[in-house]
């Protein structure tokens, strides 16, 4: 054992482990497992199992080599690749997690269970609340405090209720979203209350908080392009370092030029010729060559000559092209049948 490691008495190792539960046992054994090999495991789990097991992963500190041998006991199939103590918390979790899948539902599952966040219990009813209810309480409210309700909300729902505010408030909430410092519980919970006066019985139930560069990105990824690109030029415009914070979290159309080809054909296999000739209308003849050259010679020949006779679009059927293939890409992304992980330390050109 290397010097300075705590000897543990097999007393305390037989107390600690038994103190365990299930969850926390495959926790265990999925630290001291390989990405790959435990993002294998991550994928066969449901989405309740999944985030449960999460949560256990990203509680964990650090984990004696006597306690991971008793685990080791329990899976004693398992090969173990290693001998030293394991380490846990959100970032190993985050890991594994975009490994088996994606880096758009990991994000989301690692944003409702990181214990960096203080639970709350005073924001569920208008979580809970359609998205015109929603926009309706918030619509004179204060940008702090519809900022505030927005990092709660689910990606899908963030970007709806975005998109019925004037294109002003779009970029000023995305701005203060991606700059939203933490917020203490006790204030929180007064919006909410005040909040929930105007619309009746208080329910409550804790949830955690979420907000940052991150969340913004999501939101916008989330979006229709023909809301998001003038939201992200307009903050870029005022603040150029924020706005190419966000772009980095982002993934959008114009980046599907730097996939690999494997992965672009992987793509382009559940894309329908015409929404593909489509999206490609006004897209750069740079993005065009390295989309049609993933699919055969008479299949490009005949998609630029479908491209040709379609004559002139209207931006928003271009944009709901884009946005489909884009929806596309997250789908094959979370199924684990691609990875956008390699494009995180890629230069955006």
């Amino acid at each position: 054992m290397n010097e300075g490691t705590p000897i543990i008495s097999e007393l305390e190792v037989a107390t600690q482990f038994a103190k365990l539960t299930k969850l926390q046992k495959l926790a265990i054994l999925l630290l001291m497992l390989s990405q790959e090999n435990a993002a294998q495991i991550l994928k066969a789990l449901d989405e309740q199992d999944l985030e449960e097991v999460s949560s256990e992963m990203v509680k964990l500190d650090s984990v004696s080599q006597e306690l991971q041998m008793e685990v080791l006991r329990e899976f004693s199939s398992v090969a173990v690749e290693g001998a030293t103590a394991i380490t846990g918390g959100s970032g190993r979790a985050r890991g594994l997690l975009e490994k088996s899948v994606g880096l758009f539902r990991s994000s989301d599952i690692i944003g409702r269970i990181s214990p960096q966040r203080a639970p709350v219990v005073a924001m569920q009813q208008i979580v809970d609340m359609d998205v015109r209810h929603i926009f309706s309480l918030l619509r004179h409210e204060q940008l702090q405090i519809i900022v505030l309700v927005i990092s709660y909300l689910s990606q899908d729902k963030a970007s709806q209720l975005l998109s019925m505010f004037r294109d002003q408030q779009r970029e000023q909430i995305i701005e203060r979203l991606a700059t939203m410092m933490p917020t203490s519980v006790q204030v929180v919970e007064n919006v909410a209350e005040a909040l929930q006066s105007r619309v009746g019985n208080n329910r409550n139930r804790a949830l955690n908080q979420t907000g940052g560069i991150g969340v913004a990105a999501q939101v916008l990824n989330s979006m229709n392009q023909n809301l998001s690109k003038p939201i992200l030029m307009s903050i870029s415009e005022r603040n150029p370092e924020l706005g190419e914070a966000i772009v980095k979290k982002m993934f959008t159309f114009e980046e599907l030029d730097r996939l690999d080809i494997k992965t672009l054909q992987t793509i382009l296999q559940s894309v329908d010729t015409r929404m593909l000739a489509v999206s490609l209308k006004s897209a750069p003849e740079k993005l065009k060559k390295t989309l049609l050259s993933c699919i055969s010679k008479r299949a490009a020949e005949n998609l630029r000559e479908e491209m040709t006779f379609m004559g002139p679009l209207r931006a928003s059927e271009i944009e709901e092209a884009r946005s489909q293939i884009l929806e596309n890409v997250r789908r094959l992304e979370a199924e684990g049948d691609i990875s956008l992980e390699e494009l995180r330390h890629k230069p955006r050109y």
